[in-house]
């Protein structure tokens, strides 16, 4: 395991609009606020969601027709090729209580409303770089130093 120690920043909470794409406006609000490395929890209601599940390195898509409630949706903000960007997890359920959940991808259309909380880790900008082994773009902590450990 290696890990890389923070303090908090800023928190930002932001209301997401109907129409609006979860992660495009998620990843749009750490832009606008200068995060390039955090973590965020989200809870709302979607029009339908899309979401995926790992096989070998590839997110196979599930489609989930709406509407939808957001009982859970939790991610972090790190680099990618120089870009903010959004990794989430999210649970959500339907007008039966039946939940389902996986990977967030694009096509995740929200409803009446997205509430979020986004937090900085602040004076770090963790990266993400492609693994070979498992074909995914993951955390890279770089070289240790004096506030990173690995054991």
């Amino acid at each position: 395991m290696k890990s890389v120690e923070s303090r908090l920043g800023k928190v930002v909470l932001a209301r997401l609009y109907e129409d609006e794409d979860l992660l495009e406006s998620i990843t749009q609000q750490a832009k606008r606020s200068g995060i390039k490395t955090g973590f965020f929890i989200l809870i709302g209601t979607l029009k339908r969601a899309k979401l995926g599940f790992d096989r070998e390195g590839q997110y196979q898509p599930i489609a989930v027709a709406g509407p939808l409630e957001i009982t859970s949706c939790v991610g972090n903000v790190s680099i990618k090729d120089g870009e903010a960007f959004t990794h989430a997890h999210i649970t959500v359920s339907n007008d039966k209580g039946e939940a389902f959940g996986g990977h967030t991808l694009p096509g995740c259309i929200v409803a009446e409303t997205g509430e979020l909380v986004l937090i900085e880790a602040e004076g770090i900008k963790l990266q993400r770089r492609l693994d070979e082994k498992t074909k995914l773009y993951l955390w890279d902590f770089g070289k240790p130093s004096a506030k990173r450990s690995t054991s």
